[in-house]
């Protein structure tokens, strides 16, 4: 019985729980560029996204700006406007991640 009861509680507790990214927002690719350039600048690790690294395909402005705000609000600790960029970027509970790379994610 009292295994049951664990169960239970744990399935209710997991479905409580999501996972948080933060992605950009479809915007021109000259915004999209500002953005993943200063996040990388800001402390994000991109290195993942250079060329030959796991995650510079697919190679665009757009998916490295992906990785590079994820990166960054996550290293913040998911810090209230940490996902924000002058409005370039919003956070999402939908997995940003592709075939061969992963996205850092936290647990709300």
């Amino acid at each position: 019985m009292a295994l049951l009861v664990l169960a239970i509680l744990m399935a209710v507790m997991t479905g409580r729980a999501s996972c948080t990214w933060c992605v950009c927002k479809e915007m021109s690719s000259a915004v999209l560029q500002q953005t993943l350039d200063y996040a990388c600048g800001a402390g994000a690790d991109c290195n993942p996204i250079h060329k030959n690294a796991p995650c510079f395909q697919p190679d665009t402005v757009r998916a490295h700006c992906n990785y590079a705000v994820n990166s960054y609000f996550q290293k913040k600790g998911q810090a209230q406007g940490a996902c924000d960029f002058k409005g370039a970027a919003t956070i999402s509970t939908s997995d940003p991640s592709v075939s061969g790379c992963s996205y850092p994610s936290s647990i709300r």
